[in-house]
C-alpha cells in the first residue's frame, strides 16, 4: 500500500529552535518537518482519525508536542512517558502547551522576560506563542494529554488504546537504557515490548541517529525513511509481536 501524506509547504519555525517549547539539557529538539512527515506516513497506514499518540521515550516532549500541535485535528489524546524524572518535568510543561491556557501563560512569561531583559527576541517568541494558540484553536482547541513515568522495555498497557507510536531513540550508547538487553542492540527488544501492549492495528514510527533502525528478526518494515543523520522505520504492532 502506498502512503499518502500532505506535502504543502508551511512555516513551522514557531515550533522549532526553542522558540516556544521548553527544552532540557541533554534532550535536543527533534526536526519539526521530520516529525510532521513521520506522523503523516504513519497516519496514512491507520483508519479514520482521531488517533491516540504515544511517545514512550519522550524526553522533554518536544517531538510529541510538535506533532500534536501540527495535527491536533487528527488526535484525541497524547501520552508521553520516560524514565528520567528531570526530563518528565519539562515534558509536563510542554504538554501543558497543548491548551489555550498553557499557551497564554507561556506568552505572558515571554513578554515579561522581554520587558525585564529588553531582548527583542523574547518579543518574537511571545508572538510565536500567540500564533500557536491561534493555530491550536483552528485545529480543535485543547488536546487531552498525560505525562507518566514508564520503562519502555516493561511498558504498562496504556489507559486508552494507542493507535500511533512516534519516538526518537536517545542519542549515544543505546545500552544505557535501564532494562535493555546486555551486549545487544536494544531497539528490537524495545519494539517487541511496545507491540505487546498495543492493538494489532497500531503503527510504530521509531527513529534514531543511525544508518538503519533494527527490527526483531523476521519482522518486516512497512517502510523505512532516511533524513540527514537519522533513520526511521515504520512497523505494524501486530507484525512485531513475539
Amino acid at each position: 500500500m502506498a502512503y499518502r501524506y500532505a506535502t504543502e509547504r508551511r512555516d513551522d519555525s514557531d515550533l522549532g529552535g526553542g522558540n516556544v517549547l521548553y527544552s532540557a539539557p541533554g534532550h535536543p529538539g527533534f526536526p519539526v518537518r521530520l516529525a510532521d512527515e513521520l506522523f503523516q506516513r504513519a497516519a496514512a497506514r491507520l483508519g479514520a482519525a482521531p488517533f491516540v499518540l504515544w511517545d514512550p521515550c519522550c524526553g522533554s516532549g518536544q517531538l510529541a508536542v510538535a506533532a500534536a500541535m501540527l495535527h491536533r485535528d487528527r488526535l484525541s489524546r497524547l501520552l508521553a512517558t520516560d524514565t528520567d524524572p528531570a526530563a518528565l518535568s519539562v515534558a509536563e510543561r510542554n504538554v501543558g502547551l497543548l491548551s489555550g491556557a498553557g499557551l497564554a501563560e507561556r506568552e505572558r512569561e515571554l513578554r515579561a522576560q522581554a520587558a525585564e531583559f529588553g531582548k527583542p527576541a523574547m518579543v518574537e517568541r511571545a508572538d510565536a506563542a500567540a500564533r500557536l494558540a491561534e493555530r491550536l484553536r483552528g485545529l480543535g482547541g485543547d488536546l487531552d494529554g498525560a505525562v507518566r513515568r514508564g520503562d519502555v522495555f516493561h511498558p504498562a498497557e496504556p489507559e486508552r488504546p494507542v493507535d500511533l507510536v512516534l519516538t526518537d531513540i536517545p542519542y549515544g550508547d543505546l545500552t544505557r537504557f535501564s532494562g535493555a538487553p546486555p551486549d545487544a542492540d536494544p531497539v528490537p527488544a524495545l519494539v517487541r515490548a511496545l507491540a505487546a501492549v498495543l492493538p494489532e492495528h497500531a503503527v510504530l514510527a521509531v527513529t534514531a541517529r543511525t544508518r538503519k533502525v533494527a527490527l526483531p528478526a523476521g519482522v518486516g518494515a512497512l517502510e523505512r525513511v532516511r533524513a540527514g543523520n537519522r533513520a526511521a522505520v515504520l512497523v505494524r504492532a501486530g507484525d512485531a509481536r513475539g
